[in-house]
């Protein structure tokens, strides 16, 4: 026991790493989209000559700005939510629905995850692109699909052992909700 509690503390710094890297490549990927789509619309307008392929360019470069960023959306708190009825319930309920509501999430960005990669998986072995030339890889986009799944899924494990257990597991994440510790 005491190995996987030190192995998953290292896990922890890690994974924040590898969150802010994939966050910055996200923000660089929305950079060059921003410069694309711009040059396209220059190209286009001023110069009577369209980039090929711009349309479907940039719809590829989507899920790759969308899930890089996912796990560390995820461990900053950073997604939409209704904490309407999580701030009315007691700080020890409080606790408990967070807990399930992150099972339930992992669970689900599990099996998500997985079915993803089989689908990024058939793209890749097809060697699958896109209908008009310049004919881009389809399966660069769709594996960013099953890897953001997959580190949102582990930052979810993680918060749930912080708030099962937070003297062995502490957080390296921004404060979940306002739930208070309560031994």
């Amino acid at each position: 026991m005491a190995v996987a509690t030190i192995g998953l503390r290292a896990i922890g710094p890690a994974l924040r790493f590898v969150e802010l890297a994939l966050v910055a490549l996200s923000v660089l990927v929305i950079l060059f989209v921003m410069g694309f789509v711009g040059a396209e619309v220059l190209m286009r307008y001023a110069f009577n000559s369209p980039i090929p392929g711009h349309l479907e360019g940039s719809e590829l470069l989507m899920p790759i700005i969308v899930f890089l960023a996912l796990g560390y959306t995820q461990a900053t708190h950073g997604h939409v939510g209704m904490d309407l009825v999580l701030e009315a319930l007691p700080d020890r309920f409080r606790r408990y629905a967070v807990i399930a509501t992150l099972f339930v999430a992992l669970l689900v960005c599990a099996v998500l995850a997985y079915f993803a990669a089989k689908n990024a998986y058939q793209l890749w072995d097809y060697d699958d692109v896109t209908m008009t030339p310049p004919y881009f890889k389809t399966w660069p986009a769709a594996a960013a699909i099953p890897l953001g799944y997959t580190l949102a899924a582990v930052r979810m494990y993680l918060q749930i052992l912080h708030l099962a257990l937070p003297s062995r597991f502490p957080a390296y994440e921004q404060r979940l909700y306002s739930v208070e510790i309560v031994d």
